[in-house]
């Protein structure tokens, strides 16, 4: 079996742009994949086109590891999220036709099903003004649709430090949302990389009393001596890990034990069998697994797959109950939350298929995404 062709279509929504791949093989056989690149969709169909004759045409999709190596070392730059992503898009779809060729699950070939439902949690349910009242409300909603944990960030456009006025507007959306929902959801702090060390130590120690289950990239990505800084003087678990893409940027995060959760994106981290990888590097620190996901019905799916067959999978995110319709309307048979958790996925490979109707009726948007400016949580660009 030989890939065939290489299709490529973008969907736009209002702060995202989902690039979905398409791999026909000469058997008829026809993989998908998705990712959601932040504001670097260009780039990455210029790189895909580079390498679909390159690597990817006339390939075996049954050979992924091969493929992977020479998208990964053959280019001899170094690897970024562009490139990564790449890589991905191809593995994951790769693993698609591998599933439809052998009628089995995906994650039925990674080692088979751990559990039997998967745990999610909600994002995005937060576009609303910043106000303890507007943020009540939206938590209160996001618990009425199924979810039994809820992911935010309420930081504004905090960058570094943060005046004490600021502070604790930030400290009172965490504590309305806490009084909203009650003891019982989990709360999860995103800060999105936002502060130094010390800033971020001193946030969660106001942030203690509600008892969130993590604090999320407290510091920047680019200095894991810094995050193991703040790491030692949070007492919240730490979560990271989204803006790293292979096992080797993982590296010195695992020696330096600088956090608890780790959150590799499938779609940006080389592909599935990177991330099983990792979350077997992870376990041996005794670290758990909660994959970023901030894409579409096929990289929830994809997710969904990993988290099946991965003993130390903590939960999922998931952001597509608070998006437009045509986002989960793109493509069918992805399992919904219901009652805080996802059911496994179903059929052969990732068992989704693409509505290319929809995914053509919504052209990418033009707009930048800008997680340092006021409002952001709106998710309007």
């Amino acid at each position: 079996m030989k890939i065939s062709n290489l299709t490529v279509n973008v969907m736009g929504s209002a702060w995202r742009n989902l690039t979905f791949l398409q791999l026909s093989t000469d058997e008829g056989l026809t993989g998908v994949s998705e990712v959601r690149l932040c504001n670097r969709t260009k780039a990455l169909l210029g790189y895909l086109e580079d390498c679909k004759h390159r690597y990817i045409l006339g390939s075996d999709p049954f050979r992924i590891e091969q493929t992977v190596l020479r998208m990964f070392r053959d280019d001899y730059g170094r690897i970024g999220e562009i490139c990564a992503s790449a890589i991905s898009l191809v593995e994951i779809a790769c693993w698609d036709i591998v599933g439809k060729a052998a009628n089995l699950p995906v994650y039925a070939l990674l080692g088979g099903a751990v559990r039997d439902r998967i745990k999610a949690y909600a994002n995005g349910w937060y576009q609303v003004p910043r106000t303890p009242d507007d943020f009540a409300r939206a938590a209160r909603a996001a618990v009425a649709r199924g979810y039994h944990a809820l992911k935010f960030d309420p930081f504004g456009a905090g960058w570094y430090e943060m005046e004490r006025k600021e502070r604790l507007l930030c400290v009172s959306l965490v504590e309305a949302v806490r009084d909203a929902v009650g003891p019982d959801v989990e709360l999860l702090i995103e800060m999105h990389g936002r502060f130094s060390p010390a800033t971020a130590i001193k946030i969660a120690s106001e942030l203690e009393r509600f008892e969130p289950s993590w604090v999320e990239e407290p510091v920047p990505p680019d200095n894991l001596a810094a995050l193991e800084k703040a790491a030692r003087g949070i007492r919240i678990p730490v979560a990271t890990g989204e803006r790293l893409h292979h096992k080797f940027e993982y590296r010195e995060l695992f020696e330096r034990q600088a956090c608890d959760i780790i959150q590799p994106d499938i779609t940006e981290c080389c592909g599935l069998l990177e991330v099983k990888k990792l979350a077997a590097m992870a376990d041996m620190y005794y670290m758990t697994v909660a994959p970023h996901n901030v894409g579409g019905p096929v990289s929830t799916v994809t997710a969904l797959h990993l988290a099946a067959c991965t003993t130390n999978f903590k939960i999922q995110e998931h952001f597509n109950d608070f998006t437009e319709p045509h986002t989960r309307e793109c493509a069918v048979g992805c399992p919904q939350v219901v009652d805080g958790y996802f059911t496994l996925p179903r059929g052969p490979g990732l068992g989704i298929s693409l509505n290319l109707d929809v995914i053509k009726a919504n052209p990418p948007s033009t707009g930048h995404f800008n997680l340092f400016r006021d409002d952001w949580q709106k998710r309007q660009t």
